[in-house]
């Protein structure tokens, strides 16, 4: 079973990207966080893998930067209820964001915070945090004190947002675009601003 790749980006499409491995080229899917993050064409990649097989027995790869991205994902396809790895994959997408905060909320319960914060819907958000509440402390060790630790850039960007008056909605779409300009370890502070560009009446 394939689990890790080091290779060129050949090709780089809306979900998948040709990695080149010593004349092999294997497409792996990705989310769409982690396929803008990927790098242009051309460019080196390590990633790790998931393997699918489907019910036509059809095999897909699913890419994943971290190994935290991959953990997530095993977790959300094995311990949420009716998720394939399709499903999997887009709930990751939306985690991805800020997987600190995804984890402090699940660990606390809050819905709201997956609803405003990551886009999930209400009824998504219930199940998530029913499936994952336990389970975060063995699944993902890094994460298990997500609950009581302080919120990410992220979350403060969008707690800052909305209580500028911005809607859920607009101030998320900003800030996802923000954040992927800016980078993981941008400051609050630094995303709040480029959001802000986007928002502000041109």
């Amino acid at each position: 079973m394939l689990a890790y790749l080091r290779g060129r980006v050949v090709t780089r499409g809306e979900e998948s990207a040709v990695i080149e491995v010593n004349g092999l080229g294997y497409e792996v899917f990705f989310c769409p966080p982690s396929l803008e993050a990927l790098g242009p064409e051309g460019a080196t990649v390590e990633i790790f893998l998931a393997e699918s097989i489907s019910m036509y027995g059809g095999t897909a790869l699913y890419g994943f930067r971290t190994r935290e991205e991959k953990q997530l994902f095993d977790l959300l396809r094995d311990a949420v209820p009716n998720t394939g790895a399709k499903k999997a994959m887009d709930y990751l997408g939306k985690a991805v964001k800020s997987m600190p905060d995804f984890a402090a909320a699940v660990a606390a319960r809050d819905p709201k915070r997956l609803t405003a914060i990551f886009g999930f819907t209400a009824k998504t958000a219930d199940k998530l945090i029913t499936a994952l509440k336990d389970k975060f402390k063995d699944a993902l060790p890094a994460y298990q004190g997500a609950a009581t630790a302080s919120s990410g850039a992220y979350a403060q960007a969008m707690s800052a947002l909305t209580a500028l008056g911005f809607r859920p909605g607009e101030a998320r779409a900003a800030l996802e675009e923000a954040s992927a300009e800016a980078g993981r370890d941008a400051s609050a502070e630094a995303v709040i601003r480029l959001a802000l560009r986007r928002l502000s009446p041109k």
